[in-house]
C-alpha cells in the first residue's frame, strides 16, 4: 500500500474516532458502548435530514423514508438454545414473549420486564434486530420473562391508541393467573422502554397505580417498577439531573 493509501486510512480512522468519541464521566462503565450508542442516535438524526430533503424534492414523503429503518432492520424472532420465543396476543394486542429455557436460580420465581420500543409513536417495532437482541440479553442476564409489546403506530392509529395497547397488554400480563402461568414473581416486575417507549412505560405505571379498575390488581401483584432509557446526549443536563435525583444510569 502506498503512502497515499496509508494516509487515507489514518485520516479515515481519525475522522471515525472524532465522530464516535463522546466525553463521559470517568466512573461510567462501558464508556465505549455508550459512545457507540450515541453514534447510532446521530445516524438517526442524519436520516431525518435525508427524509426532509427527499420530501422537499418530492421523491418520497418523510414518514416513508423514516420507515425504511424499521423495514431494513426487521427480523423474525425465533427460539434458540437459550431463549424460547412465542408470538402472543394479550387482550388483543400483539406481543412477543421471550422466556429462558432453563432457570438459572432453581426454586426462585422469575423476574419479568414489559418492554415498549421507541420510535416517536410512529416508527419502530419489537421485531427489529436491536430490540430482539436486547430482549434476549435481558432474558439471559436477568433470568427474566420479557414481554415486548407491538403497539399500533401513528399516523394510522392516532393517540391514545399506542398508550391503550401498551396499557391493555400490561394489564393482561399483570393479572395473577397470567403471572402464575409464566412463573413470574409479582414483586419483581418492571415496565421499561426507550424514547417514546419510555414515555409509554411511565404512563402505564402511573395508570396501574391510579385507575380504580387496577387497585385490586396492584394489591395482588405488588410493586411495579419503571425503567426509562433516556436518549444519550452530550449535554451535562442529564448527568446533573441524575445526580440530584439519585438516578442510576445503566
Amino acid at each position: 500500500m502506498g503512502s497515499k493509501g496509508t494516509f487515507a486510512l489514518v485520516l479515515l480512522g481519525a475522522l471515525m474516532a472524532y465522530y464516535v468519541y463522546l466525553p463521559l464521566p470517568e466512573d461510567i462503565e462501558q464508556r465505549w458502548k455508550l459512545m457507540l450508542t450515541d453514534c447510532n442516535v446521530l445516524e438517526n438524526d442524519h436520516l431525518k435530514i435525508l427524509a426532509d430533503i427527499c420530501e422537499s424534492l418530492g421523491l418520497k414523503d418523510y414518514m416513508g423514508v423514516m420507515m425504511l429503518v424499521t423495514f431494513a432492520e426487521r427480523v423474525v424472532p425465533q427460539s434458540d438454545e437459550r431463549v424460547r420465543v412465542e408470538d402472543e396476543r394479550f387482550d388483543g394486542v400483539e406481543v412477543v414473549v421471550y422466556q429462558p429455557r432453563r432457570d438459572v436460580c432453581a426454586g426462585e420465581r422469575r423476574r419479568a420486564v414489559i418492554y415498549l420500543h421507541g420510535g416517536g409513536w410512529c416508527l419502530g417495532s419489537t421485531r427489529m434486530g436491536p430490540y430482539d437482541s436486547l430482549a434476549r440479553e435481558m432474558v439471559t442476564e436477568l433470568n427474566a420473562v420479557v414481554v415486548s409489546v407491538e403497539y399500533r403506530l401513528a399516523p394510522a392509529h392516532r393517540f391514545p391508541v399506542p398508550f391503550e395497547d401498551a396499557y391493555r397488554a400490561a394489564k393482561y400480563f399483570l393479572s395473577a393467573d397470567v403471572l402464575g402461568s409464566y412463573d413470574v414473581d409479582p414483586e419483581r416486575v418492571a415496565v421499561s422502554g426507550d424514547s417514546a417507549g419510555g414515555n409509554l412505560a411511565a404512563v402505564v405505571v402511573q395508570q396501574v397505580g391510579v385507575k380504580p379498575v387496577l387497585c385490586t390488581l396492584s394489591a395482588q401483584t405488588g410493586r411495579v417498577h419503571v425503567l426509562l432509557i433516556l436518549r444519550i446526549c452530550t449535554s451535562v443536563v442529564y448527568w446533573s439531573l441524575c445526580e440530584k435525583c439519585h438516578i442510576k444510569l445503566l
